[in-house]
Formats: C-alpha cells, structure tokens, sequence
C-alpha cells in the first residue's frame, strides 16, 4: 500500500501540498527500514535475511515491522519507489520547450549521477541491492511492480509535456521507452564493476538506452 501512494503522487506532479507531520514521521521510518533491509540483502542475499533480521538493524519490534510492510522483500519498497519518484518529479519540473526524449534523458542523467551525500548513498545501495534481485522471486516481484507503476506515472507526465497534440500511443511508446531504458541501466550497472565516476556510470547507460529506445520516436512537441 506504501508503494503504491508513492507511486500515485508522481502521477500528480503539482500537488506539493506538505504532509502533515505524523505522516513525514511515518515515511522516515519507512525510509529508515528499507535502508536496513538493503544493505542486509546486499550483504547476505535475500533468503539469508528474516523480517526479524530487518527489524533488530532498523532497531524496531518484529510487531512494528509488520505494522509498514507484509514481506521482508516489500520493506525495500521505500527506498526503490522513492528514486523513481524523485526522477519524474524532476522530468515534470524540466523544461516545457524541449523534446520529450531530450527531457527524458536529461532527467534519467541527472537521476542516476547525483553527487550529494545521500544521492551518493543511495546509488551506492542501489547498485549492491540490484546485485541481490535476480532469481530471488520476492525481490523481483517488488522490483517488476515498481516498473510497472513507474510506466503509468511516466504516461502522465510525458502526455503533460508533449501536449494536447501529441498521439496517445506515441505518450505510451515514450513512456515504455523511458521505462525500459532506465531498468535496463540500473541491471546492466549492478552487473557490472565499474565505479560511479568513471566510464560507464549509470548516467552515461540510460542516455545509451533512452537514444536507443526512442530513435524512431519523433512526435510533435505541443
């Protein structure tokens, strides 16, 4: 249910109204046990990590655990949801005059080659939490309704930017291309050994993918 109320006020840019205090509170310590659970599973593989393993480094009861999350593997949630959001955020915010695939590369680059202390953090888990996914069912699940909301949010956004002119199918087909090209960046960096910094960094992957995907994607700009 988190998951998915994070996912829903991406696909509404605008509404910047504040929270309210008991609930910032309640999606930090959300926050707070999606870290826990990361680096447990990077370190030790999903299926050699309880919900009581999650809950003693978060420094909670096994009760509260289960008050935020269903599965261990939904604890990571917080954290994967909210780089997707932080990103679309950032593409809706960009510039109205440019081309959608221009805007979605530009916003994909900034998203993956963050240089603050926290974004630092979270690629570095990120990238050692994407190594733990593959063949771990419970892991993949998470991470494929992620996609999944992410397509949706994205359809929003990009129908918003491209204007009333702009074919409905071409929105989806630029909105899957989006998608796509920022899975396949952040799996092919976890596969890969190469340091943020350096040659190959995540950035320079998904404007690799976003120019691919969307070559033959050209619509008219409102």
């Amino acid at each position: 249910m988190a998951q998915r109320a994070m996912m829903v006020s991406m696909a509404d840019p605008g509404a910047q109204a504040p929270l309210p205090l008991t609930e910032r509170r309640r999606l930090q310590t959300q926050l707070e046990i999606a870290h826990c659970a990361a680096e447990l599973f990077a370190a030790r593989g999903a299926s050699a990590v309880t919900a009581e393993d999650i809950a003693t480094a978060a420094g909670i009861s096994l009760r509260t655990f289960y008050r935020y999350f269903r599965t261990k593997e939904e604890a990571v949630t917080p954290m994967l949801a909210g780089g997707v959001r932080d990103w679309i955020h950032d593409l809706a915010r960009g510039p109205r005059d440019l081309p959608a695939a221009e805007a979605l590369e530009r916003s994909a680059r900034r998203a993956l080659s963050r240089t603050d202390r926290a974004g630092v953090d979270s690629l570095r888990l990120t990238h050692e939490l994407f190594r733990a996914i593959p063949g771990d069912p419970g892991l993949e699940s998470v991470w494929f309704r992620i996609v999944h909301d992410t397509e949706e949010s994205l359809v929003e956004v990009l129908r918003d930017l491209m204007g009333p002119e702009a074919d409905p199918l071409d929105v989806r087909l630029m909105a899957v291309a989006g998608n796509t090209a920022m899975r396949i960046a952040i799996q092919t960096w976890a596969d890969s050994d190469v340091a943020a910094g350096n040659d190959g960094t995540p950035a320079e992957i998904v404007a690799r993918c976003i120019r691919t995907l969307t070559a033959g994607l050209r619509p008219p700009q409102g």
